[in-house]
């Protein structure tokens, strides 16, 4: 499967290094560029990609704002952002936004290309440990908008599933610490997405953290 892509940074010598390595690879194609956040929503409506590397710290429109416009248009492009810091708050902005993860910019091209092909394929690509870090940083500053009633359709062993999701356990971690099998984590995520209306396993982290679920630092 050809999986299209629309790159997004303010930075023209970004954009080409970015090309590059994924121009490189037979399953993906750079179908489009933009230099801001205006530029990446036009770019997503005209040629619906299936995933956009979108820089979050731009001029004019940002990649949060960008970030948000894209999913709420009801678009099955999957955002990718990328940053500087792993500790920007930018990121939990554009996290809350629905993007399907981030990725520093000094990730080695190799990991940038399995991270592409991973959210092409429906999975969401964070560094766990490193969600956790961000999450529990910044929703500490942060009042909740969210009710928590709408954890109340998961059962037991689904909020139990979701609060090792958000201390950055795999499937398999949460499988050994759970005595189940892996198979039968896999099916109780995707029942906590379905419930929870979220895309992937990184908004269905974001939720529980502001629905105090799950408390910074726990």
């Amino acid at each position: 499967m050809l999986i299209t892509v629309v790159v997004v940074d303010d930075q023209e010598l970004m954009r080409m290094g970015l090309n590059m390595v994924l121009e490189a690879q037979d399953d993906i194609e750079v179908v489009g560029e933009a230099s801001d956040g205006a530029g990446a929503i036009e770019a997503v409506a005209r040629l619906a990609p299936d995933v956009v590397l979108m820089d979050v710290r731009m001029p004019g429109v940002d990649g949060v704002t960008a970030t948000r416009t894209i999913t709420e248009s009801g678009s099955d492009a999957r955002v990718l952002v990328m940053t500087t810091f792993d500790l920007d708050e930018h990121v939990l902005g554009a996290l809350r936004a629905g993007a399907s993860g981030f990725l520093l910019k000094d990730t080695p091209p190799e990991d940038l290309v399995s991270a592409i092909r991973s959210v092409a394929a429906g999975d969401a690509v964070v560094s766990p440990k490193v969600t956790k870090r961000l999450l529990s940083r910044f929703v500490a500053h942060t009042v909740s908008t969210t009710d928590a009633s709408v954890l109340d359709t998961l059962t037991g062993r689904e909020r139990e599933v979701l609060m090792h999701l958000a201390t950055g356990m795999s499937n398999a971690e949460i499988a050994s610490v759970l005595h189940l099998s892996e198979a039968t984590v896999k099916t109780h995520v995707g029942r906590i997405l379905t419930k929870l209306n979220v895309r992937d396993r990184v908004q269905a982290v974001v939720l529980a953290y502001e629905t105090g679920l799950v408390r910074p630092g726990s």
